[in-house]
């Protein structure tokens, strides 16, 4: 089944900085995580289990990976109607710069939308950790009569200052929306919760960056080139005058901003009751690879993700999240990593006829903590990586040091014996 009447737009975001090096040679959207999806599958994945099977990606920096993958995983029948384009930023007739901000990118991308036929545009963010039932959402954005519905999370005093905040009326209709406000601004925003939220401090409704507009009024909103920023002033300039409504959200959401919110929301998956929960009907698609099952020899697990293809001959792996084919040697002990994998196999022969000292993986008697293992890394026998908050943040041609977590950029050669 596809839901005819709405149009997904998901937002790639800019050069995603915060999030770098991840994103040095890649999108945000096309980040990798949990050891063998990227972050665009999360919102791909809400909409098809919503039945929203027509998707737009809007992308403007380091777009091939994400080309690559979206090209190679959303393959729909040829007789439906269904479809996930990418839409990277382009010159026209109309617009020869960059996207400026989210409204911007939606503004530019108009003609494209418009091409179908639909009632209701959501409107996402391409780095989110959650897992929402859009059609709960549009079925109470389309029973109160609203022209825009905003997703919204109870958050506390410490994260609200970073986030849209807004406050509503008894019938949820939104009357007052401030944008990341100062911190001696934030007792006049405090809201109505839940009395779980109200009991861990939870008092403050900031928006999700998730959007329902109806057709008509968006394409009336974008017809004002000034604007080019959601949260800044279109939802602000749109109180008052059209009806705006707040869909309540408790669920597990994460903003996947920084190194930081990356680094936990993916060791998170290896609690015993993961927060967001990838083992429920609710899936989420990714690639179908056809790789062998992992292989694991001697090696002690403990509250560890393993994904497929790996060879893992370590001594112990503990909250740590291994990605696909992952080669780890003997002797070896990881733990809080998130390993992200390999994206081919190394030939035993290769290996032989070109004196490679350092294997693609994790080699023998290594120590790693409070890492996280871009693709394709070499690191050598002997390494000792021991990530925290004593380290000091530094970066060099092969690493990066961030609030205590080590990052191995992507493709990086760590020596043997090296020591961080």
């Amino acid at each position: 089944m596809i839901n005819d009447k709405v149009l997904g737009i998901i937002l790639g975001g800019g050069q995603g900085s915060r999030l770098y090096p991840l994103t040095k040679d890649r999108s945000k959207p096309a980040v990798p995580i949990a050891g063998k999806y990227r972050l665009v599958d999360i919102p791909i994945s809400n909409c098809i289990n919503s039945d929203i099977k027509r998707m737009y990606v809007l992308t403007q920096f380091n777009s091939a990976s994400l080309n690559a993958h979206i090209k190679n995983t959303y393959h729909f029948s040829f007789f439906s109607s269904a479809f996930v384009d990418v839409l990277a930023a382009e010159q026209t007739m109309q617009s020869d710069k960059w996207f400026q901000g989210t409204a911007d990118a939606v503004r530019q991308s108009m003609h494209h939308f418009l091409q179908n036929d639909f009632e209701y545009a959501l409107i996402l963010s391409g780095d989110q950790l959650y897992n929402m039932d859009f059609k709960d959402m549009i079925e109470k954005h389309k029973q109160s009569g609203a022209e825009i519905s905003i997703a919204t999370y109870p958050v506390n005093a410490k994260d609200a200052t970073s986030f849209g905040l807004l406050k509503t009326d008894n019938t949820n209709t939104v009357t007052s929306f401030i944008e990341k406000p100062a911190a001696e601004l934030l007792p006049d925003w405090t809201s109505e919760v839940s009395a779980e939220m109200k009991s861990e401090n939870r008092n403050y409704l900031a928006s999700m960056g998730i959007y329902i507009f109806n057709r008509d009024l968006l394409v009336a909103l974008m017809a004002n080139p000034d604007t080019i920023d959601f949260g800044k002033e279109i939802i602000p300039q749109a109180i008052g005058k059209h009806k705006t409504v707040s869909y309540p959200y408790e669920g597990y959401w994460t903003d996947i901003g920084n190194i930081d919110s990356f680094f936990e929301a993916n060791l998170g998956l290896t609690d015993d009751l993961p927060k967001f929960n990838l083992y429920d009907e609710n899936r989420v698609y990714t690639r179908a690879r056809i790789l062998p099952t992992s292989k694991i020899s001697n090696t002690i697990l403990n509250k560890t993700i393993i994904a497929d293809g790996c060879i893992i001959n370590a001594e112990k792996i503990e909250r740590s999240v291994i990605g696909i084919r992952s080669r780890i040697g003997k002797e070896t002990i990881i733990t809080n990593t998130y390993m992200m994998g390999n994206d081919s196999y190394e030939s035993l022969e290769n290996i032989k006829k070109n004196k490679i000292e350092n294997q693609i993986g994790i080699g023998d008697r290594c120590f790693i903590n409070n890492c996280i293992i871009d693709k394709n890394c070499r690191i050598g026998d002997d390494t000792r990586i021991n990530g925290g908050l004593h380290l000091e943040n530094i970066e060099t041609d092969t690493y990066l040091v961030k609030d205590g977590i080590v990052v191995i950029k992507k493709g990086a050669v760590i020596p043997k014996g090296t020591i961080i």
